[in-house]
């Protein structure tokens, strides 16, 4: 995604781009945001339809060291002498808190979950981001509107899917939704805390490699724990099904690739609590792709609460009242 970074910075504070990020163009951002809440909105149902042959683990170890090889593959032969282990060390943590404990978590948890309901657990990602990047940001006053806006997301979201929110099916073992409930929600809390570390102690060099390291070493961490639950075992390359095989695919090049790049990119340029908002309009992008390919009825509830959704998303990204009054903020990189 293009910036131009001969620009100088003039804004700081916590609406700031990361420094050294360069100013972008509205359009690289609007693409980003539409990456990460087109793509990653139709990821749910594409990891329900892998995990129908795959096992949890093993399919999120395949998705991201066939991703990340890909990207190791591009950056090689975009520049022949960019390294993979500048930085490794800050990377490979952040690949893990993000994918291996965070998105991983939400894939193995769609076993006892049904993924509407995985999707409203993941909106805490934002509000764990706003959380963990308080002492940046609380201090500027036209800022905390912003909270508002998280809440009226999160409201939304728990709305959109309110029926859903009832207790387990009688096909799940309660102790097997509570332990799914819980990973979706240290998962995202592990998903913040990564992003963060992206952004403020982001490792040098180009996006490209940094990403790639991310994905292997995430990769790695899933391999590791999919043979330490016994999931190769039983496994067979024959079991897997082209719908399966095929969902994987989409994954590898779309979710893992297209839009995790968007991602990174988005958080050196824009405030993490804004790029998380993925997780409020990911459910939304849900219920309109069954609207539209499963002719799923929208209630109107479901209108009401897309509504509070897209509120809520506005003011999180709404304009900044005025300049921030504290100077910038230092790299750390």
């Amino acid at each position: 995604m293009p910036a131009t970074a001969d620009v100088p910075l003039r804004r700081s504070g916590p609406l700031a781009p990361h420094p050294g990020a360069g100013r972008p163009t509205p359009g690289a951002i609007g693409l980003a945001f539409a990456a990460i809440y087109l793509i990653w909105g139709s990821t749910y149902f594409s990891a329900l339809v892998a995990l129908e042959t795959l096992p949890p683990y093993l399919m999120m170890a395949t998705r991201l060291v066939v991703a990340g090889s890909l990207l190791a593959g591009l950056s090689r032969w975009r520049s022949p002498t960019a390294s993979l282990r500048a930085g490794w060390s800050r990377n490979a943590l952040s690949g893990i808190l993000i994918l291996g404990l965070g998105s991983s978590s939400t894939v193995w948890a769609e076993q006892f979950l049904p993924s509407s309901l995985a999707a409203i657990l993941a909106t805490t990602v934002p509000l764990w981001l706003a959380v963990l990047d308080w002492p940046r940001w609380a201090r500027y006053r036209h800022e905390k509107l912003r909270l508002l806006g998280l809440l009226f997301g999160g409201l939304g979201v728990v709305a959109l899917f309110g029926e859903q929110l009832a207790a387990p099916t009688p096909a799940v073992p309660i102790t097997g939704y509570w332990l799914a409930v819980g990973a979706v929600l240290a998962g995202s809390l592990c998903t913040a805390g990564g992003s963060l570390l992206a952004r403020y102690q982001a490792a040098p060099g180009p996006p490209l490699p940094n990403a790639a390291v991310q994905l292997l070493a995430a990769g790695l961490f899933c391999g590791v724990v999919s043979a330490v639950a016994g999931e190769w075992t039983p496994f067979s390359l024959a079991q897997v099904s082209r719908r399966s095989a095929w969902a994987v695919a989409y994954l590898v090049v779309f979710g893992s690739g297209v839009a995790y790049l968007a991602y990174l990119w988005l958080l050196r340029v824009r405030p993490p609590a804004v790029v998380g908002t993925y997780a409020y309009v990911n459910p939304v992008m849900a219920v309109l792709l069954g609207a539209g390919l499963a002719h799923e009825a929208i209630t109107v509830q479901q209108v009401l609460a897309l509504v509070v959704i897209l509120i809520g998303v506005w003011l999180i990204n709404r304009p900044s009242a005025g300049p921030s009054p504290a100077p910038a903020e230092r790299n750390t990189s």
